[in-house]
């Protein structure tokens, strides 16, 4: 029996998971807005609310924390900065989960995960070659 186990094992190991979460949370901090299945986005909340709450509470500890828990210094900051500016106010409650239907290949249920009150202008930034930029680098590899 299950009694006072919580989480889903989503049919990984725990190694496994640890990894999935941490890059759900890297991209959801790093985009403010990420489509997942619902209940990895439900599992996903209380990590993600736990570590802005850290950058809020603020301190060397609680930096090495989140650095630890996203293995990403840049998104660190941002959670230190950014973010613990943004809800300084808010008591809780920052991430939003909204249903989104059925996936079409396997009929898994979908959700939107996104940050309460999100800059929408980070939604796809940093996310690989953009055509702006490819067109950049070509223009630059020509002048050479």
């Amino acid at each position: 029996m299950r009694h006072g186990m919580s989480g889903r094992k989503l049919n990984r190991t725990s190694g496994e998971r640890k990894a999935l979460f941490m890059g759900l949370a890297a991209s959801l901090l790093k985009h403010e807005q990420i489509k997942t299945t619902l209940p990895k986005a439900k599992d996903l909340r209380p990590i993600v609310e736990k570590m802005i709450t850290m950058g809020k509470r603020g301190g060397l500890a609680c930096r090495r924390q989140v650095i630890s828990r996203l293995g990403d210094k840049v998104l660190a900051e941002k959670i230190m900065g950014t973010l613990a500016e943004r809800y300084k106010e808010r008591p809780g409650g920052y991430v939003r989960i909204i249903k989104a239907g059925s996936r079409a290949g396997d009929n898994a249920p979908m959700a939107i995960i996104e940050l309460v009150d999100r800059d929408i202008m980070a939604k796809g930034k940093d996310s690989g070659p953009t055509a702006e930029t490819s067109v950049e680098e070509s223009d630059s590899e020509e002048k050479e």
